[in-house]
């Protein structure tokens, strides 16, 4: 024999490591049977959308709850609307149309945005954003204006979807006090 095996007692090992390996895997193979599911995935109990219908929220009472938004809060949730749109007078339009005097205007109201075709079918059977079909709109807008370009999913909550239709009623009414403010006492009247 030629002096040191080390080298073949390493791979005696490794080989017979591998040989156990395969030998434990087929066997516990034909012990442990599993058969494929029936349905693939798992059961949700969900109720559906029409058997389990809920009562339609009605809309609020504008009158009402505009006077005590919390226009600090509606500012806050507009920040979600940022990555798209724009709030300040004369300011560039961003994915979405700058939302500048949105409350109370015209659907469609920035001329040269490209709009998309289910927003100006929308437009023939609502022609004015108000605070109804705002409130509707941020709530689900795929719903609202179904094809629509905006892949916003919607804001829930009543309270915050109040305190962000205020902030933006708000940016408007703020230009129109400055305007005025600005302007001879004589013009006023």
């Amino acid at each position: 024999m030629s002096g040191d095996l080390k080298w073949n007692k390493i791979f005696g090992a490794a080989l017979g490591t591998a040989f156990v390996i395969l030998v434990v895997q087929q066997a516990s193979g034909l012990i442990y049977h599993s058969e494929p599911p029936e349905k693939m995935g798992y059961f949700v109990d969900a109720p559906d959308e029409v058997a389990g219908a809920e009562q339609a929220e009605l809309p609020p009472d504008w009158g009402t709850v505009l006077p005590t938004a919390d226009l600090a809060a509606g500012e806050a949730a507009f920040a979600r609307c940022q990555a798209c749109h724009n709030a300040t007078q004369g300011g560039a339009d961003g994915i979405g149309p700058n939302l500048y005097g949105v409350v109370g205007g015209p659907v469609m109201h920035r001329a040269g945005f490209a709009y998309s075709d289910a927003m100006a079918k929308h437009k023939a059977e609502a022609p004015t954003w108000g605070y109804d079909q705002l409130n509707s709109f941020i709530t689900a807008p795929a719903r609202y204006v179904p094809g629509t370009k905006m892949s916003f999913a919607g804001i829930r909550d009543t309270q915050t979807r109040i305190n962000l239709i205020a902030w933006l009623r708000s940016q408007a009414i703020r230009l129109i006090r400055v305007w005025v403010s600005r302007m001879p006492a004589k013009d006023i009247l």
